[in-house]
């Protein structure tokens, strides 16, 4: 999978395509959950069916960010990496990243159209039943099928639906603010993921018998609900069942500070600080409370890792 990066207005000569012509899945796919699979997939297996090069088009950074219209799309499910590898997996020959500016907020549809897609030899394009593009969000898919026409085909993915509710990425984040993860999770298809490095915290987990390692994520994910978690950690090659704290330790802190993740894994000893470690978070345990005391804490951690042990032998 080739990734390229797009800056409008755009210039195919620094764009190497070898002339292929392009069956295209857009949006931001923000979370690259069910309904976005449909999209991609679409896109996918017409490039096959069609002799054609699959691609994603998706925009760095989120487009309601820059236009101001809500701060917590700063905040993602899934940040650009991620995403990508995403993509790969859904069998993407290419991807476009657009660098979303005030510039590129200000092209109209027929623009959209004209200077980007038939620059780009798009013969295909798939877009979800709620895409909008061009400056105000003007365009829509029936505004895309009038200007593509006769050159480009356009499919529109219907909402995909699980349970009676319609799956999308603003559905997830209220389930991750909730705590309720097994649903996020059902509608992601996979298990929700955080990315950091480990580092050095305030080492009072050792001295209780619950070694932990704090993560410095390398994105603004999410915030999800305070609590207790069940997780599969992720360390070069190898994985390892545990538990995570996301939260400000009340039992050690009178004051709030910045809410900490802070994983302890089973079976495991090694010195791991300044190594990459992916998170799998499973389900929610318990919210975060304060202890009376050191004792009262790891009784309860102790409940916490025999639960989550359980609960993960049985995934």
């Amino acid at each position: 999978m080739k990734i390229i990066t797009l800056t409008y207005p755009i210039s195919l000569s620094e764009i190497e395509l070898n002339d292929q012509s392009l069956s295209i899945a857009i949006g931001h796919f923000d979370g690259v959950h069910k309904g976005h699979q449909q999209v991609i997939s679409k896109a996918v297996s017409t490039a096959k069916a069609n002799g054609l090069a699959s691609a994603v088009m998706t925009f760095d950074p989120h487009p309601k960010a820059i236009l101001g219209q809500g701060e917590q799309y700063v905040q993602c499910i899934t940040p650009l990496s991620t995403k990508t590898s995403l993509f790969e997996q859904l069998g993407v020959d290419y991807v476009f990243i657009v660098k979303f500016d005030s510039n590129f907020s200000k092209i109209t549809p027929d623009e959209f159209v004209t200077n980007i897609l038939k620059t780009l030899h798009v013969v295909n394009v798939v877009v979800g039943f709620d895409f909008r593009f061009g400056v105000g969000g003007s365009g829509n898919p029936e505004i895309m099928r009038q200007l593509c026409e006769p050159s480009i085909q356009v499919d529109v993915i219907e909402a995909f639906i699980i349970d009676g509710v319609k799956v999308s990425s603003t559905v997830i984040r209220e389930c991750l603010e909730s705590g309720d993860i097994e649903r996020a999770n059902h509608l992601l298809g996979r298990n929700f993921e955080v990315e950091g490095t480990v580092v050095q915290g305030d080492q009072r987990g050792r001295t209780i018998g619950f070694p932990t390692a704090n993560l410095r994520l390398h994105a603004p994910y999410i915030t999800a609900r305070l609590g207790v978690y069940a997780i599969i950690a992720h360390l070069g090659n190898k994985k390892y069942y545990g538990v995570m704290n996301h939260g400000m330790k009340p039992t050690f802190y009178e004051k709030d500070i910045a809410p900490v993740m802070e994983a302890h894994l089973f079976d495991f000893s090694k010195d791991i600080y300044g190594e990459k470690m992916t998170i799998e978070v499973v389900q929610f345990l318990r919210s975060e409370r304060k202890f009376d005391g050191i004792a009262a804490l790891i009784e309860q951690l102790r409940l916490d890792a025999d639960q989550a042990l359980k609960l993960l032998q049985q995934t």
